[in-house]
Parts: structure tokens; sequence; C-alpha cells
């Protein structure tokens, strides 16, 4: 029989286990083995240990997993999960995303020529195969042209080419990165596939959402510090005039129907480019960079929690954008190249106010390398302020505070 009260949730940190809990809900956990993390184990009433990225493997277990626990919704947060949510739902009629939405979201190509086809919005857009296929692409749409995997995140393998002169280093720079089972996820976010994108200009937001039965609320505009492709930091609420931020938000809620997306959290990339909004990508999950825990604080409205209690229905729909509270901002500290000695200031720079958080990524020991992605970042410091403006003069005053010490690598 089955638990209205159970809901199956795929890989994902800590938190989200533990607020669905709090919600009183049973928790069916799939998780990847190779991405278990301390506590998961104990706080969720089921764990699945599988490698989840191989269907054929998961599809039994899920389908006895459903049979033995009732559950009667599928919830997943992490990019690497969405389409496997999709088949869950198709395969046991539960509603919520399905693999063809997911698909949709997930492949970037696809995504273009979906959003073509619906007459939403057109960007050039084509799969490439050799350095030659992007010459023939940037002699159809112009330089620059954008380069990136098919199904890529993090900024991995994204290249921007500005001349006929850079496409040969560069085309071997991205396909340099197939196979490599070195890099950080490699498991999850292989490097195959790539796409060319005629290329847009402008400043790139970002826009959290979350839909309810079709209708979209984007919670917050995220503004974006970048160091070439890789997202070095962002802040929030966005500061836009008035009209700017209607037009992007009535661009993003349009974007979300034509997807077909109708349930669940968004993260979409758009530009405000000098031809109207135009989208970067789409996602059916949240944002990384703890971008939903600044949400929370400074919209008071928990993503996270949203996930697992609106497809059980125990929390209430949004009529309207929440207001912002606070503003909020966070930015990245790297390090130079070579190994790492020490991470100092962290406790110094927790202690002061204002400072929601400083998660540092690397210890001592770690060799870093020229950041080639978002994976390539080291300290994250993110603040909080009465307004964004407020949050970015703060920060900016304390990220001398934290000091990676390096020495130079040996070999």
């Amino acid at each position: 029989m089955a638990q209205p009260d159970t809901i199956l949730i795929i890989g994902g940190r800590l938190e989200a286990l533990q607020k669905a809990k709090e919600l009183g809900l049973r928790v069916v956990f799939l998780q990847h083995k190779e991405r278990l993390l301390p506590g998961q184990a104990d706080t969720a009433d089921v764990l699945l240990l599988v490698d989840y990225l191989d269907w054929e493997v998961t599809r039994p277990i899920v389908r006895a997993a459903h049979e033995a626990y009732g559950f009667t919704a599928v919830m997943t947060l992490v990019e690497q999960a969405t389409e496997l949510a999709g088949r869950i739902n198709d395969m046991l009629g539960l509603g919520g995303t399905s693999f063809e939405v997911a698909r949709r979201f997930h492949d970037k190509l696809r995504m273009r020529e979906w959003l073509h086809h619906t007459g939403f919005e057109s960007v050039g857009c084509a799969e490439v195969t050799s350095a030659q296929d992007v010459r023939d692409f940037a002699e159809r749409h112009g330089f620059p042209v954008v380069v990136k995997p098919l199904d890529g995140t993090a900024s991995r393998g994204v290249a921007v080419i500005h001349s006929p002169a850079d496409v040969e280093e560069s085309w071997a720079e991205v396909t340099g990165l197939r196979g490599r089972a070195d890099l950080p996820m490699a498991t999850f976010y292989p490097v195959d596939r790539f796409i060319a994108e005629e290329y847009i200009d402008g400043v790139e937001y970002s826009a959290e959402s979350f839909s309810f039965d079709g209708h979209h609320v984007v919670v917050s505009l995220t503004g974006k510090f970048h160091d070439g492709c890789v997202e070095m930091g962002h802040a929030l609420p966005a500061i836009l005039p008035e009209d700017v931020e209607t037009a992007a938000v009535a661009h993003v809620v349009g974007f979300l129907t034509a997807m077909g997306l109708t349930d669940g959290v968004g993260h979409t990339e758009i530009k405000l480019s000098s031809k109207g909004p135009r989208i970067i990508e789409g996602h059916d999950r949240v944002a990384g960079d703890r971008l939903l825990d600044l949400v929370a604080v400074t919209h008071g409205f928990d993503m996270e929690r949203y996930a697992s209690g609106w497809p059980m229905r125990v929390l209430p729909a949004l009529a309207d954008r929440p207001e912002p509270v606070l503003g909020s901002v966070t930015k990245w500290v790297n390090g130079s190249p070579g190994t790492v000695v020490a991470v100092e200031g962290v406790d110094e720079l927790r202690a002061e106010p204002g400072v929601f958080a400083v998660d540092v990524h690397v210890s001592p020991g770690d060799v870093i390398e020229p950041m080639a992605d978002n994976f390539g970042r080291h300290v994250q410091v993110l603040v909080t302020a009465d307004t964004t403006a407020a949050a970015i003069e703060r920060i900016d005053s304390l990220m001398d505070r934290v000091r990676i010490v390096t020495r130079p690598a040996v070999g």
C-alpha cells in the first residue's frame, strides 16, 4: 500500500534529508556509492547505495523499493540525477518532471532546438566534431563563438573563441578533456560531445525559481562575478532597475513554460543582451555555490525544504515573489599554483560580523593547478548585510583576510 508520507530523494547533501524529516516525511534515499556523505545513512529511513548512473542496474532496485516502501514522489537537487528522477517518474506514473523534460534541460543542444521549435527564442547552435566544424559555424554566425560540452557543468570545457586564429588551439584544449578520469566529479560529468553557440553579449544573471503546478515564481535574480568563464561569485538579490528586472523575470517565466517544467526548483542563467533577455542555460535543479542557503536568508524561502515539501503537498504554494529582507554576496579566494602549505585566517574571518560562512576546499598537501573551471576554486566566503550593495562592500573589505600559502610543487 502506498505511503503518502514517503519520498524518494536522489543524491544531494545531508541538509536535504534533514529538512524532509523535519516535515514529517519518511525518506528513501538513493545515493551513488562515490557520494555518500557523513550523516546521510543515519538520517535516511532507507538507504539504497548503487551506481545510479546505470539505469539497467537502478531500475529493478527502485521498482522493488517502491513496492516495499510506497514512495509517492521523487526529488533530486543535483544535475547528475535529474534525468534519473524523470525516468522513475515515468516508470511508476508518479507525475513530476518527466524524463523528456529533464533531458531537454540537461542536453544543451536539445534545449536550443526546442526553444527554436516553440518560437520562444532562437540562438544559433550546432554540434561540432572538429575544428573545421567550429570555423564553419563561425562563418554562419560570426565570432566570438562559444564552444562547450553538450551536457557539461561547472564551466568545464567552455571556451569563447574570438577569431579564426584561436580555433585550433581552443579546440585542442577543450577536446583534451575527453576521457580524463582524473578530473573532479569525472564519474558524473564526463566530457565527450561538444556544441558551438552564437555568442550573446551583455551581463549575465541567474534566476532561482520554484514552480507550483505550472505557476513559476522567480524567487531571486542573482548577479554574477566571472574570471573568464569561471564563476567567482554571486550577489543577490541582483541590483537592477525595476523595469529591467521585470523584463528578465518575464523572460525566465516564459522559458520555464516553454520547456515544460511545471513543478520544483529551477536555476536559469540569462543575459541581458543588446537584443533583449536571452537564455544561456537552464536547469531543473538548484544553483551551486550555496545559493540556496543565501536565498533562504535573503528571501525567507527555503528551496531545499520546498523541494521535498511541495511534491508531498505539506507546504503551500507561493502566490507571488517573496520580498528580500537582506542582501548577500559570495566570492571565492584562490591560491597560487603549487602545493598547499596552510590556509590562514579562516577562523578569524568566520568571527567577523556579517560573515555567513567560510568554506575551505583545499588542505595542506593538496596541489593547486591553474584554475580551469568551477572545480578549481579554493575558499568560499559568504556575507550578508542590509542590502546587496552593503554586502558587496563588506565582502570586498574582508577577502584579503584569507591566505592560501603554497610552495612550488615538486616534479
